[in-house]
């Protein structure tokens, strides 16, 4: 990182909760369709170069990142009835139901915290706080900034520099940690901002790009 940055911020979705899948995929389970931790892992790394290349290339996507997932997902396991995947997409963008929550994030959050200080930016539904508080990390933060609330979405910078101003912090001091290349790791350069990738399923370990798969090396490359 060029600057030891004095802010972070983390991204929620992929990078502190995680989908709860048994919930989400219930409409897969009644099919006996059951995806393996490899082919997840393998969906959401093709997805992720693929949705990247769309917004890099033409600014734009046509469909949402969990649209393309599932849309291959679905396909995968041969079901072609377009209802099921996007009652999956649905449940996705349900902030409620990303409440799998990595064992040692609270501890590594207030480790973390005692050094820096930390806020939230996130695309969501406008409940990313309410959530926060229920999975028990909502506390470790100074600042939670919902796109629900702020009407703009990442990679919009307007999204980042509200955060940035809420704590009063400056961008090239500060640090954003997200999972997607295109929306997280643009948005925050873009709004001048140093930024990490949090990759745990590898999509971009070829990529030369900053990246950790945990908290725990986010740690060591903060030095804590």
């Amino acid at each position: 990182m060029p600057n030891h940055p004095q802010t972070i911020f983390f991204d929620v979705g992929n990078t502190l909760l995680f989908p709860n899948r048994d919930r989400i995929l219930a409409p897969l389970y009644e099919r006996g369709a059951v995806p393996t931790e490899d082919q997840w892992k393998a969906l959401e790394r093709k997805t992720k170069n693929e949705f990247d290349d769309i917004l890099e290339h033409n600014g734009r996507a046509d469909h949402s990142f969990w649209w393309m997932f599932y849309s291959h997902l679905t396909d995968q396991f041969g079901i072609e009835d377009g209802s099921v995947r996007d009652t999956l997409v649905e449940a996705t963008r349900t902030s409620a139901n990303w409440d799998s929550v990595p064992s040692g994030t609270r501890a590594a959050l207030d480790r973390i915290g005692k050094k820096f200080r930390i806020g939230v930016i996130s695309n969501a539904d406008g409940k990313i706080a309410e959530l926060l508080d229920r999975c028990g990390i909502a506390q470790c933060f100074l600042s939670i900034t919902d796109s629900g609330i702020v009407g703009r979405e990442k990679p919009d910078p307007v999204i980042f520099k509200t955060a940035l101003d809420t704590l009063r912090a400056t961008a090239q001091d500060s640090l954003y940690v997200g999972d997607v290349y295109s929306v997280d790791y643009l948005g925050a350069t873009g709004a001048g901002m140093q930024a990490m990738l949090f990759d745990v399923a590898g999509a971009y370990r070829d990529k030369g790009l900053p990246r950790v798969a945990s908290l725990t090396e986010l740690e060591q490359h903060l030095q804590i």
